[in-house]
C-alpha cells in the first residue's frame, strides 16, 4: 500500500550485505582514521565483523527482520575486537529485539527499532552527542528518521533523511575533543580528526536507506 513502508528479511539480508561491501570499500579509510586517534584497527575490525556476519547468515538463515539482526549482532559481538564489537552488535541486537518476530517491519517499528539501536549504545557506552563517538552519527539518524515519519513522508523518503544526518554527523566530530573511548586519552589532540566509529555509522545507514529502495540526496 502506498505510503507504508514494509521491510522484509531479504530487504534486511541486503542491506548487511550491502554495509559489508561499503566497509571492505573503505577500510583503508576507516583506518586511516582510526590510526590518527585510535589503535589504528577500526576498517580491520569492521571488515573481519561483516565477513564473519555474512558467513552467520548463509550458515542459519534467519526467517525474519528481528532473526537477521540478531544473528548479525550475536556475530559482531563474538567476532571484532575492542570497543566496536559490543558497541555495533548491542545496536543490531538491540534493533532486531524490537523488531520482533513480524515477518515484514513497517516504517513506524523500524523506526523503534532505530530507536532502540541508539538507546542500546548509549547505555553501554555512556556517550552522548558531542563526545566525538558513533552516537554523533547514530542519534542525528534517528532523529531525522523520526522527523520525517511524523512530518508524513511518502514512502521510503525518512531513510533518506536518515542517511544524510549521520554523514553531517560524522563530519561535524572533526573539531571536537573526545570525551569518551580510546581517543579520549588524547584530549586536545584529538581535535581535527573525524571519529571513526561516527564515519562507519553513517555507512552503515547509507547502506539501509540504499538497500530498502532511497539513497542518501
Amino acid at each position: 500500500m502506498e505510503g507504508v513502508l514494509l521491510v522484509d528479511a531479504t530487504t534486511v539480508r541486503a542491506w548487511i550485505e550491502q554495509a559489508g561491501h561499503d566497509v571492505r570499500e573503505n577500510k583503508d579509510h576507516l583506518t586511516h582514521l582510526d590510526s590518527a586517534i585510535g589503535d589504528a584497527d577500526h576498517g580491520v575490525n569492521m571488515v573481519r565483523g561483516f565477513d564473519a556476519v555474512l558467513v552467520a547468515l548463509d550458515e542459519k538463515s534467519p526467517a525474519t527482520p528481528g532473526e537477521v539482526l540478531t544473528t548479525v549482532g550475536g556475530t559482531l559481538i563474538s567476532k571484532v575486537g575492542g570497543a566496536a564489537g559490543p558497541l555495533y552488535g548491542t545496536a543490531f541486537r538491540r534493533a532486531g529485539k524490537a523488531m520482533g518476530t513480524e515477518p515484514d517491519v513497517s516504517a513506524e517499528l523500524l523506526g523503534t527499532a532505530l530507536q532502540a539501536a541508539l538507546d542500546g549504545v548509549t547505555g553501554l557506552g555512556a556517550a552522548a552527542e558531542g563526545d566525538k563517538t558513533m552516537i554523533d552519527a547514530l542519534a542525528p539518524a534517528v532523529r531525522a528518521y523520526q522527523q520525517a515519519l511524523a512530518a508524513g513522508a511518502p514512502l521510503g523518503t525518512p531513510l533518506p533523511a536518515a542517511a544524510n544526518a549521520p554523514a553531517a554527523g560524522a563530519e561535524a566530530t572533526i573539531p571536537m575533543q573526545a570525551l569518551k573511548g580510546r581517543a579520549s586519552y588524547l584530549g586536545p589532540r584529538s581535535v581535527g580528526h573525524q571519529d571513526p566509529g561516527a564515519t562507519s555509522t553513517a555507512l552503515l545507514l547509507a547502506a539501509l536507506a540504499s538497500a530498502v529502495g532511497g539513497s542518501p540526496e
